[in-house]
């Protein structure tokens, strides 16, 4: 008799960023803008766990968690990126993001809120790239630069020839 398994979700380190700019700089040294983190890309067919740390932000307050989550996703068009579910795990921001557009970089933006009553706003960016799909191969037989090779007639050899 087949017994049901009880499975403990863990999430993919694969997918965690952590938050950055709360290391302190010498007073004087001028702001710099830093381009905006990235998950790796995601296949429009994914469903996946995507973390987000908030831990240096909490740093020397070790009973502050994620109380709340506002995300926001752009361009939020049919069939884009959409958030499945949210979560809190301690200092972690835990998304579960689907579906979206192949050639499409979306934009996430994360607002929490800590039980502290700490806020932070940040935005990840989320390529979306059809990794599932096969290449396409050549119909026709072809030369190192592309070219199609054909007959006296100037018809493409197809590949069954």
């Amino acid at each position: 008799m087949a017994t049901t398994a009880t499975h403990v979700w863990k999430p993919s380190v694969a997918r965690v960023l952590v938050v950055d700019g709360f290391v302190p700089t010498p007073r004087g040294t001028p702001a710099v803008s830093k381009a905006l983190p990235a998950w790796p890309a995601k296949d429009p067919g994914d469903v996946l766990d995507y973390q987000f740390d908030i831990s240096p932000a909490l740093t020397g307050n070790d009973g502050d968690a994620v109380a709340t989550l506002d995300v926001n996703i752009s361009p939020a068009n049919p069939g884009d990126l959409a958030l499945s579910s949210a979560a809190a795990d301690g200092a972690r921001a835990v998304l579960w993001l689907g579906g979206g557009h192949a050639g499409t970089t979306y934009t996430v933006t994360l607002s929490i809120g800590t039980q502290a009553g700490r806020t932070l706003s940040r935005s990840v960016l989320l390529p979306v790239i059809a990794l599932a799909a096969a290449p396409s191969l050549p119909t026709s037989l072809q030369t190192e630069g592309g070219a199609s090779l054909v007959d006296e007639n100037g018809q493409a050899l197809d590949l069954g020839s």
